[in-house]
């Protein structure tokens, strides 16, 4: 059956009614793309891609809204991609592999880094670059969670996004932000409200030793840091879940892609009201995007620390939307009891301690949270009685 919108006149108009311009973009490109919850990165076929000179693939998930998306290049040993520059921003995160990126300035200057496997990088906004690989054993696969989708949906004009000539000198950064330098910002963000640790930098080496720093407000021992990548509107932050622990769940807007750095473990995502969890595997190389306003928490279930690293639209320095103020304000470590997005330990499902215990018995791993819950009494309980709820109060939208 032919659904092509058509005019009175019996026109093919599918050209000027609904136009999606990413999408298109992403068909014409000629890659594969792969659409689901969430995706192990480093499996996911790869396809010849022109304009890199190079492989990738989409990883576009259902979650992902309407600024945010990921691609996948994968630089075969020996090999280099095309050198390219683009108005969206893109945040890169090392899979697999050795390899170096050169960045050339607007002055005509420019920088050369190495990195390995789990290192962290962005290019400032419209500076061509061009990334080796510096295996000639071994591929090299990146994971690139970017903002295409806002740019090429508001210009919908190819050459403007990949062939603008515009420089942007304040974006480049301190002289030695491609050396792994940075700057370490402490914010205050008011009473009750946890402070906020920035890292402003372009490279970060190794996601799994970068010093974080405490948030107990998302779980006691919880650690965390939010990123400042070249002045970026786009945020990323990583976080270390202790071993015995768990994070407290909380919900957000759509398009914060979250990858499994190191530990194992799980993700529990659902929607208030539900009764059954959607399951995500947690070790490096997964990644999910949790769709707008779905509950989602974290759980070690392992006998070393878990680490994740979680790329959004909206930056701690520009929030770009209200939704993204409030969590750089704090709300998002905030009590739904208080007006907030965050579920406290004791209004959780039941079931959900439950299920963790029995995750981590598995793997010989004790527990550390006996200070919160009267564990022998949770596992006493037979399953069916266990509820299936989160308490929450009678009214809660995404005001906040």
């Amino acid at each position: 059956m032919d659904t092509k919108p058509l005019s009175e006149d019996g026109q093919d108009i599918s050209k000027r009614f609904l136009v999606d311009p990413y999408e298109n973009w992403a068909r014409g490109e000629g890659i594969p793309i792969h659409l689901d919850f969430g995706h192990n990165l480093l499996a996911l076929e790869t396809g010849r891609w022109d304009r890199w000179e190079t492989t990738g693939c989409f990883a576009h998930t259902h979650g992902r809204g309407d600024f945010m998306a990921n691609y996948v290049l994968e630089i075969e040993p020996g090999k280099k991609t095309a050198e390219i520059r683009h108005i969206y921003e893109s945040f890169f995160y090392i899979l697999k592999g050795v390899g170096s990126a050169t960045v050339e300035y607007p002055n005509g200057e420019s920088r050369t880094f190495e990195f390995g496997p789990k290192a962290l990088f962005t290019v400032p906004l419209n500076c061509k670059y061009r990334i080796f690989n510096g295996s000639g054993q071994e591929p090299l696969r990146l994971s690139c969670t970017n903002d295409a989708p806002l740019v090429i949906n508001l210009f919908h004009n190819e050459k403007f996004v990949f062939e603008n000539g515009f420089d942007f000198p304040e974006r480049l950064g301190a002289d030695g932000h491609f050396e792994g330098e940075g700057e370490h910002l402490r914010v205050n963000r008011g009473d009750n409200v946890a402070e906020a640790n920035l890292w402003e930098t372009n490279f970060v080496n190794d996601l799994t030793n970068f010093k974080l720093y405490s948030m107990d407000a998302r779980g006691k021992g919880s650690l965390n840091v939010s990123f400042i990548l070249a002045d970026s509107t786009m945020h990323a932050h990583s976080s270390e879940i202790p071993v015995g622990r768990y994070k407290k769940a909380h919900r957000h807007a759509a398009g914060t892609h979250v990858h499994a750095v190191s530990g194992v473990g799980y993700t529990l995502l659902w929607y208030e009201g539900d009764e059954k969890f959607v399951e995500i595997p947690w070790e490096h190389g997964f990644m999910y995007t949790p769709p707008f306003w779905m509950f989602h928490q974290h759980f070690n279930t392992g006998p070393s620390p878990a680490r994740y690293l979680a790329c959004s639209m909206g930056s701690r320095r520009y929030p770009f939307i209200a939704l993204r103020r409030k969590s750089a304000e704090g709300k998002g470590a905030t009590s739904i009891q208080e007006g907030g997005r965050q579920v406290e330990y004791e209004d959780q499902d039941d079931r959900i301690h439950r299920k963790w215990l029995e995750a981590i018995k598995e793997r010989g791993v004790s527990s550390n949270m006996g200070d919160v819950f009267n564990e022998q009494k949770i596992l006493s309980i037979p399953e069916s009685k266990l509820t299936g709820r989160i308490k929450t109060p009678p009214s809660i939208g995404p005001a906040v």
